[in-house]
C-alpha cells in the first residue's frame, strides 16, 4: 500500500496551518495539490484580484516546485471562480502566461458562490517525473 506524503513549499502561507490541510499529498507518482488562492504571507485575500490569481498561480508553481513538478506535469486542473463571467479574461490571460505550450492539461472551471472571502483558486493533479 502506498503511503501519503504531505509536501509542502518552503515558504509555506498561514492558511495551511491555519485551516489544517497540506499544501499536496504524494501518492505514488501523483501529486494531489490543494486549492491554491492568492493570498498574502499571513493568509488574507490579495484585495487586487489580477494580482490575487497571479499569486494563486505563483503559490501552485511553489507546491509543484517542492515536490520536483512543474506545469509540464499537471494533467488536471480545476479552477473556481466567485464571479466566472465577469473574472474570465483576466484569468485566462494570466493562465496563458503561466501553462506553457500544448499539450494543455484538462481543465474544469466551476462558478461558486464563496471562497473564504477569496475570488479564484486552483488545484492540480499532476504526475510526478522519475529521474
Amino acid at each position: 500500500m502506498t503511503m501519503r506524503q504531505a509536501i509542502f513549499p518552503a515558504n509555506r502561507h498561514a492558511l495551511y496551518q491555519e485551516h489544517r490541510y497540506s499544501a499536496a499529498i504524494r501518492s505514488g507518482d501523483l501529486l494531489f495539490v490543494s486549492g491554491q488562492v492568492g493570498s498574502r504571507d499571513d493568509g488574507s485575500p490579495e484585495p487586487d484580484f489580477e494580482r490575487q490569481v497571479e499569486l494563486a498561480f505563483a503559490n501552485l508553481k511553489a507546491v509543484l516546485a517542492a515536490a520536483g513538478c512543474t506545469f509540464d506535469d499537471v494533467v488536471d486542473v480545476t479552477t473556481f471562480h466567485t464571479d466566472p463571467q465577469a473574472q474570465f479574461d483576466t484569468v485566462m490571460s494570466v493562465r496563458a502566461a503561466e501553462i506553457g505550450e500544448a499539450p494543455y492539461p484538462n481543465w474544469t472551471a466551476v462558478g461558486v458562490t464563496w471562497l473564504a472571502g477569496f475570488d479564484f483558486e486552483i488545484k492540480a493533479i499532476a504526475r510526478i517525473p522519475t529521474a
